[in-house]
């Protein structure tokens, strides 16, 4: 029994550990020049003046119709890591293995004061729709910046917020199909098992991202 109680202990010390420890290779700064030359908006064409890039390269949604961008790359088995503060009353998100503007997402929000909040799957960190983040999550207030990561490998999904998993989901398993079933998604074939570009949402909120970065696992 003992030696039972030491090989579960060991295993679920190594669970804990992300799945990004795999990955050797190094991050592309999907801003590094300061510009959109990798991005476009969903239909391909350039993008707009609703999105700006300010001189600290922080990536600002702040007008009007901006529209959602995406990267020119396409993406399968990858970690991101990126920035981002909401404003008040907020929504947007990051999504990933996207087909159009269709995908998983890293939702971001003002779970305080926007009406999504009051749906445990649809608060901030959460993979949206599937898997809701705990509710002693380590988020920042409105106005500050919160760090995120999303790692995806072999299928298995993580979202991390400040230092902490806070999500994680593996696709095509019993349980996201129960959840799959479950979910607004339902009627899409093929949602979650695309490779597709990286996704930032434009949900006609001010939302700013920075440290926008990506590595293939």
């Amino acid at each position: 029994m003992r030696n039972t109680g030491i090989v579960l202990l060991i295993l679920g010390l190594a669970a804990a550990v992300s799945i990004a420890t795999a990955g050797t290779g190094e991050f592309e700064d999907l801003f590094e020049n300061k510009d959109f030359s990798k991005w476009t908006k969903v239909d391909g064409s350039p993008v707009g003046k609703g999105w700006r890039i300010q001189k600290n390269g922080v990536v600002v949604r702040h007008g009007k119709d901006a529209g959602s961008i995406n990267t020119k790359k396409h993406y399968r088995d990858f970690e991101l890591v990126f920035d981002w503060k909401i404003s008040e009353g907020g929504n947007s998100g990051v999504k990933y293995l996207v087909k159009g503007s269709l995908g998983l997402e890293y939702q971001v929000l003002d779970d305080a004061k926007h009406k999504d909040g009051k749906i445990p799957s649809h608060r901030s960190a959460s993979i949206y729709e599937l898997v809701a983040a705990p509710d002693d999550k380590p988020v920042k207030p409105v106005g500050k910046w919160n760090s995120a990561r999303v790692v995806v490998k072999d299928n298995h999904v993580e979202h991390w917020l400040n230092g902490v998993k806070v999500a994680e989901l593996v696709i095509g398993s019993a349980d996201w199909k129960k959840r799959f079933e479950a979910s607004k998604y339902k009627k899409h074939e093929g949602f979650g098992f695309w490779t597709g570009p990286i996704h930032l949402q434009d949900h006609q909120d001010v939302v700013w991202f920075r440290n926008v970065k990506i590595r293939k696992l």
